[in-house]
């Protein structure tokens, strides 16, 4: 990029970078004052650590990483560093009184902030020269914000309704009834990864190097499954049906006492499904959020099984003239007809609700409305490189215990809907907002 581009671009990320600080703001205010120390999911840090954390992780990157200012407060940039990822069943065991008060935590997040602020103002200087690693580095703080923006939500929907502040969602729109039906997806050739720039150009260490391949024919629900289709399997015993789980997913299942998807519930018989801020009826035309281990037992069932990363991608990407496309529509912008995302909604609309989203294979609904879950084990691309600054972001989990999500949820930011982005989780966790479709060779 040259000179005056660059300088037209950073003015723009200091905006984005302000815009995030507001869209996880937005989220906290959901949060009751006296929920601040709940631990809504047994696997991850309290509330107060999410409050922390954000801030944190801009003042080791930029302030101490970057503009090498001196630490005010040296105990929480450590103490708000880093997450978990249990592997294992290892559950923290902290209590409320091991964390500071929320008001400490306020104190140290604005100070952040303006340090920060004061810095990026200086160096966003119109006659600055500014190296391409601190828009960078931008972009890392962007997209960490945005990402946990979407996980917190996954946390705050299981934090009980009592200790939330009420929000309506934005209205369904109408929709035709899902006939579910199958689409062939010729052999040809899908195109993973991003290719290695001078730019602005952005993404993170798993999505590089871009690297072709060649898919064979196979056959791909249009649609996500369903609400409906899903209670089909549970109705049929599948829960109880050993042959169809992995060893790891039946090991799961009964040590857990799982008997349905945590986003559901029983009422007197009733199927209901726990929305952000409520339980409704069962949606049945909505896409059934899983664990990837309920969703492999399902494709079992239905004598399927779940598209790799690269299937999923030519089913997406690709076209009946061996083109590929920037989104499963084309080549423009992902604006408000082309899917559920963005943070528009809370909670998923039904499957058909989109038609402008389709592929050029007439496979609807990839990008929002649930993550779809893959058989692909999350593993370097061909020419992997760590980011020399957060070594750890994909390495360390590079352990055959996550697999690759693909496509976006209600809760993700646009700028996560580009091809090459990657999402990971393990088979076992139930709380991410992720669906899925099923293929046969």
């Amino acid at each position: 990029m040259g000179t005056t581009a660059a300088r037209a671009s950073t003015p723009s990320l200091v905006r984005k970078f302000v815009a995030a600080r507001s869209q996880s703001d937005e989220l906290f205010s959901i949060v009751r004052s006296e929920a601040f120390y709940d631990r809504p999911i047994p696997e991850r840090h309290r509330i107060i650590f999410y409050v922390g954390h954000l801030e944190a992780f801009d003042w080791n990157l930029l302030g101490r990483g970057h503009f090498d200012l001196p630490t005010f407060d040296p105990a929480f940039d450590q103490l708000f560093a880093f997450g978990i990822d249990p592997v294992g069943g290892g559950l923290p065991t902290d209590t409320p009184k091991d964390w500071p008060n929320y008001a400490q935590v306020s104190s140290y997040n604005q100070r952040v902030r303006d340090a920060l602020d004061d810095c990026l103002t200086a160096s966003f200087d119109p006659v600055s020269e500014r190296p391409l690693e601190l828009r960078r580095l931008l972009h890392v703080a962007i997209e960490h914000r945005l990402m946990h923006a979407e996980t917190l939500a996954y946390m705050l929907h299981q934090l009980p309704y009592d200790r939330k502040v009420l929000h309506a969602d934005s209205s369904v729109p109408p929709a035709p009834p899902a006939m579910s039906h199958i689409v062939t997806i010729p052999s040809g050739v899908a195109t993973l990864g991003l290719q290695r720039t001078e730019d602005d150009t952005f993404g993170w260490d798993n999505e590089f190097d871009e690297h072709r391949v060649t898919v064979p024919e196979f056959r791909i629900d249009a649609y996500k499954v369903t609400n409906r289709e899903f209670l089909n399997f549970l109705s049929s015993g599948g829960y109880q049906e050993r042959s169809l789980w992995e060893d790891t997913g039946w090991n799961w299942v009964q040590s857990k006492g799982i008997v349905h998807p945590a986003f559901w519930a029983f009422r007197n018989g009733r199927p209901m499904l726990r929305t952000m801020f409520g339980e409704i009826s069962m949606p049945l035309d909505w896409p059934a959020y899983v664990s990837q281990a309920e969703a492999t037992a399902y494709a079992h069932w239905v004598g399927k099984e779940l598209p790799s990363e690269e299937e999923w991608h030519r089913a997406a990407y690709g076209t009946p003239q061996g083109t590929e496309r920037a989104f499963p529509w084309g080549d423009g912008p992902p604006d408000a007809v082309r899917g559920n995302f963005d943070f528009r909604r809370w909670d998923p609309v039904p499957v058909t609700a989109f038609p402008e989203g389709t592929s050029a294979f007439r496979v609807a609904g990839l990008l929002g409305n649930g993550w779809e879950w893959t058989r692909t084990v999350f593993a370097p691309f061909p020419g992997f490189e760590p980011f020399a600054f957060y070594p750890g972001y994909s390495a360390n989990f590079f352990d055959n215990h996550h697999y690759v999500l693909k496509g976006a949820s209600a809760r993700t930011a646009a700028c996560f809907l580009r091809r090459s982005f990657r999402n990971w989780f393990q088979p076992h966790y139930p709380f991410v907002y992720a669906g899925f479709r099923c293929v046969e060779h």
